[in-house]
């Protein structure tokens, strides 16, 4: 469960430094803001603790994460306290492009951007997405057949999501998982080289035969919406 009050705050911060064994972290990100009993929460009892880690020497720029572009966009123009960095997921991706709606305005307050999982945590990927994906079954399905067309002429639709998101102006870093030396050479060789005319013409092709039928491309509020049912079963 989270746990987004100032004394779990100042007990994860601590133990984090006892296991890296430093004296100070070059960023800390408070995860997952949206799962928050209220933003108002996060101001009051998390940011405070980390301002003042800041203030100690122990911190030295704060951030926060979440997969509603609205709530990160929110939360850096709501709080007196300065947030230094946003860390998106699935928001820059072949399937939903909605980071884009808030870069400019974290630009101007001078936010660095972090773009994470360009695969959309597996399912902009040949083999596809683990089975606990919160994703919804229409999105699943066009995926899988973008998939399934792109095997058939020996492409892989990652790196085609990878190249995508690479793509993207305002975002200062990308997070991409990688598990195997295939892929970190692959996606070493997409930021150095690009893609092949070929899968440029596949990526163009699946964009408008199979992503642009999707009514929706992102699974905002269902994680929450379990969460909170979770939560209210355990507590009643």
């Amino acid at each position: 469960m989270f746990d987004f009050s100032a004394e779990t705050t100042r007990n994860s911060l601590e133990r984090s430094l006892r296991n890296l064994g430093v004296g100070y972290l070059d960023i800390i990100k408070v995860h997952d803001i949206e799962f928050a009993p209220n933003l108002e929460y996060v101001f009051t009892q998390t940011l405070p603790v980390l301002q003042e880690a800041i203030i100690e020497g122990k911190v030295k720029y704060l951030g926060v994460t979440g997969y509603p572009v609205s709530i990160l966009q929110q939360a850096v123009e709501s709080t007196p306290i300065k947030i230094h960095v946003v860390l998106s997921y699935c928001r820059n991706t072949l399937i939903d492009d909605s980071l884009s709606e808030i870069i400019p305005s974290l630009q101007k307050k001078g936010v660095g951007v972090i773009s994470a999982t360009a695969t959309a945590m597996g399912l902009l990927s040949n083999a596809g997405p683990p089975d606990w994906h919160p994703a919804t079954n229409e999105i699943k399905m066009v995926c899988r057949e973008a998939a399934k067309y792109c095997k058939e002429l020996n492409v892989e639709l990652g790196k085609l999501a990878v190249y995508h998101s690479l793509k993207k102006d305002g975002v200062a870093m990308h997070v991409v998982g990688m598990n195997t030396m295939d892929l970190l050479n692959s996606n070493l060789n997409i930021v150095y080289n690009g893609i092949t005319a070929h899968e440029k013409r596949v990526l163009e092709h699946v964009k408008e035969k199979f992503f642009s039928r999707l009514r929706k491309g992102h699974w905002e509020g269902l994680e929450l919406k379990r969460y909170n049912e979770i939560t209210a079963a355990e507590d009643s």
